[in-house]
C-alpha cells in the first residue's frame, strides 16, 4: 500500500483537488495522508478546514504557516515557516509520494522541504503560464522539484517538456475541477438565494478579483476601477474574497465598504466548490481575473471578462473578452458579455481543459510508477535541435 501525502493550502485548490484525493482514499492500494495548510488554518479566510470536513474529509496534519500581514516580508517568512512545518510532518511520515498542485507559495514551501527527504513529488497543473503573477515562478519551480507531472492539456505538456523533464514523466490528465461536474450535485436557484441572503431569480454577476503579484502596488486602484465599473450595474452581484496574496487587505477593504453601500452586492467568504460552481451554472457572467474564470467557466458555457495580466498566457475556450483595468473598459466589456448575442455564442463553446476524467488518470500513474532510481534521478532532457542550436551560443 503507498501512502499519498497531500498538501492543500485553502479554497485555492481545494475544489480541484476533490475528485483526485476522493479517487485515492477509495482506492485499497493507497493511504491517504492529507495536509491542511495556510489559509485553511485562519478565520479571516474563511476557516476553509470546515469545507474539507464537509466533503468528508479530515486532515491527518496541520501546517499553521500564514502570518496577518500580506507584505512581502510576511509572505516570505510565511514560506520559511511552511518549510519547517512541512519538513517536520515529512521527516515522521516518510510517505511514498508527496502530491502537490498549482502554483501557490505555500505549495512551493512544500515541494521543497520535500527534496531533501528524496520524496518523489507528483505535480498537477504544471506548465501553464500566468504572466502576471510571482506564481508563475513558483510554479515552474515546482516543476523542477517534481517527478510526476499531471498537466491540463497538451500544450502545457509540452511547456513541462521544454524545461527538461522527460516526457515519460508527463501525463495530460486534463483539469481535474472539471470532474466535479459529473460528481457533484448542485444546488438549486432557490438554496444558493437562501446562502447568500439575496434574491437570485435574476442572473447574478460573479465576481473573482485577486492580487496582480507582480503589480501589488497597483492593488488598491486595480479594485477601485472594477468596482467603478460595477456600480453601473443594478443585477445581483456576488463577489467572493481576495486570495492571500501581497496587498490583499487593501482589496478587501474597499470591496466591504462597496458591498456594505449596496444592497444589490454579497461578498462573501467561502462558498466551497459546490456553491461556487452552482453560481457559476446561473451567473450571467464571471468578472475578474480568477483561474477559474479559464478552466472551469467554460463547461458552464459562461461568458467571463477576464482583466488585466493576471491570467495572460493562459489558453481560452472561446468564453473569454479580455479587458485592460479601466472602469469604462471593465464596463463595456461586461455589457458585452451579458448581451444577448455573446450569450448565443456560447453555445459552441467547448472546454479546452479536459473531459471530466482527470482523476482516473492520475490516480492510475500513482499507482503503476515504479518508485525507484529511475523516477528520483532526473536526466535533463534536452529538446531534439539543442544540439544544432549550441552551434549559435557564443563563447
Amino acid at each position: 500500500m503507498r501512502t499519498i501525502s497531500a498538501v492543500t493550502v485553502g479554497r485555492s485548490d481545494w475544489g480541484i483537488y476533490r475528485p483526485v484525493l476522493d479517487a485515492i482514499r477509495r482506492d485499497s492500494d493507497f493511504r491517504l495522508h492529507l495536509i491542511a495548510a495556510s489559509s485553511h488554518l485562519v478565520q479571516n479566510h474563511g476557516s476553509t478546514l470546515s469545507e474539507i470536513e464537509r466533503d468528508g474529509f479530515r486532515p491527518d496534519d496541520q501546517v499553521d504557516m500564514l502570518l496577518a500581514s500580506d507584505r512581502p516580508v510576511s509572505i516570505a517568512t510565511s514560506m520559511g515557516l511552511g518549510t519547517i512545518g512541512f519538513s517536520q510532518i515529512l521527516q515522521r511520515v516518510t510517505p511514498d509520494i508527496l502530491l502537490v498542485l498549482g502554483d501557490r507559495f505555500e505549495m512551493h514551501a512544500a515541494a521543497l522541504a520535500a527534496t531533501p527527504f528524496r520524496i518523489p513529488i507528483a505535480h498537477i497543473h504544471g506548465g501553464e503560464v500566468t504572466e502576471g503573477a510571482i506564481d508563475d515562478a513558483y510554479r515552474h519551480a515546482i516543476t523542477k522539484y517534481s517527478h510526476l507531472h499531471f498537466v491540463s492539456n497538451a500544450r502545457h505538456a509540452r511547456r513541462v517538456i521544454q524545461l527538461g523533464e522527460a516526457p515519460w514523466r508527463v501525463t495530460v490528465s486534463g483539469a481535474p475541477a472539471l470532474d466535479n461536474l459529473a460528481q457533484l450535485k448542485l444546488l438549486e436557484r432557490a438554496e444558493l438565494s437562501a446562502l447568500v441572503e439575496m434574491s437570485l431569480v435574476e442572473s447574478p454577476l460573479l465576481v473573482t478579483m485577486h492580487p496582480v503579484t507582480l503589480q501589488s502596488d497597483e492593488a488598491s486602484r486595480q479594485i477601485e476601477q472594477l468596482l467603478r465599473a460595477l456600480s453601473h450595474f443594478d443585477t445581483p452581484i456576488i463577489v467572493t474574497r481576495p486570495n492571500a496574496d501581497t496587498n490583499h487587505s487593501e482589496m478587501l477593504e474597499k470591496i466591504e465598504q462597496f458591498a456594505a453601500a449596496r444592497s444589490n452586492v454579497r461578498l462573501v467568504k467561502n462558498l466551497g466548490t459546490r456553491a461556487y460552481f452552482s453560481l457559476m451554472k446561473i451567473a450571467s457572467a464571471m468578472v475578474g481575473n480568477s483561474s477559474s474564470g479559464i478552466i472551469e467557466a467554460a463547461s458552464f458555457q459562461l461568458p467571463v471578462v477576464n482583466i488585466g495580466i493576471r491570467q495572460r498566457g493562459r489558453p481560452q475556450s472561446g468564453n473569454v473578452i479580455d479587458t485592460e483595468c479601466q472602469a469604462d473598459m471593465i464596463r463595456n466589456a461586461v455589457g458585452r458579455a451579458i448581451s444577448a448575442g455573446f450569450r448565443r455564442q456560447m453555445q459552441q463553446v467547448t472546454n479546452i481543459y479536459g473531459d471530466g476524467n482527470a482523476a482516473a488518470r492520475i490516480v492510475e500513474v500513482l499507482r503503476n510508477s515504479p518508485l525507484d532510481d529511475q523516477l528520483l534521478i532526473k536526466k535533463f532532457h534536452d529538446l531534439p535541435d539543442a544540439d544544432r542550436q549550441d552551434g549559435n551560443i557564443a563563447a
